[in-house]
């Protein structure tokens, strides 16, 4: 679901205010790709994950620390994750711009400490307050929060991004995972991605 600028920056100010291989090219390269281990890794993963996604949480939280110390920081399989939008879409969308404007080099730490804090941002309610302070530990100030949430580029670029999972990928839950561009079913362990590399 597309967001636009002005009901973001609505949603948030209102929010505030409350209480290598060939084979692992095998899925096309997307615009905005984040890519997390070695871009030359032998096998490739592409998650498809929403900040605002309760299951995907519990995957980022709960399994995919083994998976990256199993098989992504020995450069094994290299992870790239497309952004995808669940309700609340505006949490979700700005969570991402969010990301973004920390800059590449620190977007999946930010990313670890949203899904981290998800839970205790959505019971209490004050949902872009929760993305403020995670700026604000990055260094972020409030106007730059602010900006990052009003950058009317990085909003229509992400919706596009959404757009191209849902229709050329075929995406329509989060997470849904690829491995080398063969969906895989369920909820990735680090187990059933060892037997998924099996098959090849």
């Amino acid at each position: 679901m597309p967001v636009d600028r002005r009901t973001l920056i609505a949603s948030g100010l209102a929010l505030a205010a409350g209480p290598g291989a060939a084979q692992a090219a095998a899925m096309p390269a997307a615009p905005g790709d984040m890519v997390l281990g070695l871009p030359n890794a032998p096998a490739q993963l592409v998650v498809f994950a929403s900040p605002s996604c309760s299951h995907c949480a519990h995957w980022w939280t709960g399994d995919l620390p083994a998976i990256r110390k199993a098989y992504i920081d020995n450069g094994k399989v290299r992870l790239v994750l497309r952004e995808f939008l669940t309700e609340p879409v505006e949490f979700a969308a700005a969570a991402f711009l969010l990301a973004r404007r920390v800059g590449a080099q620190r977007y999946f730490e930010v990313l670890d400490a949203v899904f981290a804090r998800q839970t205790a941002i959505f019971e209490s309610g004050e949902l872009f307050e929760g993305l403020q302070a995670i700026g604000k530990a990055f260094g972020l100030s409030e106007a730059q929060f602010a900006a990052a949430l009003g950058d009317q580029k990085a909003l229509d670029a992400l919706n596009e991004r959404v757009e191209i999972a849902g229709v050329r990928d075929k995406v329509n839950q989060t997470p849904t995972f690829f491995l080398n561009g063969r969906r895989l079913p369920g909820e990735l362990t680090v187990e059933g991605l060892k037997t998924a590399l099996a098959k090849g």
